[in-house]
């Protein structure tokens, strides 16, 4: 007999520590213990079916503890948390779903386009000389020396005032206008009943020597206002 297991003294079989009988012959391995040997091959005394019992109630606890470990771990890897059995996958119902409807876009609204600004009242002609109602004769917007610069005032309504002002700035392309002449100090009478107004100023060659050969634009002003703009030229010959 070893300390793992017991022979039988009967037939020579070994059995468990724990056995009190043979498992193979029934006959009892423990001094003062007395039993039938069985006349089959399995035995059927107490004793060893009890311990039959107890070694199939610990393979049973052993089958229930494994399957509920399994349960309890689908993964079967010990240590382990068990997977979802959906990884990754949406749920559709958080998704918002199209109502069919399409939202109007917004429309830039387009900028107001400015006014345009009024054309000035009246009207300036340019020529040689005037005659009895102050109106041009010889019209001519081009002088030269010799020549002399006369130019005239309509007005659709009367001027509504005694005097009236004058300033000229010289044109050229590409850059802001020149004031030669300021409307401060280049006052002119005119009838304030009057729609009509005209002036013989001088020989073109003066103003040749002030102001010098190019284009201009001739601004009457009543009381600040613009109202007649005229242009012309002034050319050496």
């Amino acid at each position: 007999m070893t300390g793992e297991s017991l022979e039988c003294f009967n037939c020579g079989r070994s059995n468990p520590p724990w056995a009190q009988v043979c498992r193979n012959c029934g006959a009892p391995l423990r001094p003062g213990h007395t039993a039938t040997v069985p006349s089959g091959p399995i035995p059927t005394d107490r004793d060893s079916l009890i311990s039959m019992l107890a070694a199939l109630a610990a393979i049973a606890g052993a089958v229930l503890l494994g399957a509920f470990l399994a349960n309890a771990n689908p993964s079967g890897i010990a240590g382990q948390s068990p997977l979802p059995s959906l990884i990754g996958s949406p749920d559709l119902s958080l998704v918002p779903q199209p109502t069919g409807s399409v939202p109007a876009v917004p429309t830039a609204t387009p900028a107001a386009t400015p006014a345009p600004t009024p054309p000035p009242p009246g009207t300036v002609a340019f020529g040689h000389g005037l005659d009895g109602q102050l109106m041009i004769v010889e019209p001519d917007d081009v002088f030269t020396p010799g020549e002399t610069f006369a130019h005239a005032v309509t007005m659709q309504e009367p001027f509504g005032v005694p005097q009236i002002a004058e300033q000229v700035v010289r044109l050229r392309e590409g850059a802001d206008p020149e004031e030669v002449q300021p409307a401060e100090g280049n006052t002119l009478g005119v009838d304030p009943n009057s729609a009509q107004a005209g002036f013989i100023c001088c020989d073109a060659v003066q103003l040749l020597e002030a102001w010098g050969a190019g284009q201009y634009e001739l601004r009457v002003l009543r009381e600040g206002e613009v109202i007649a703009v005229g242009r012309f030229e002034l050319a050496e010959g």
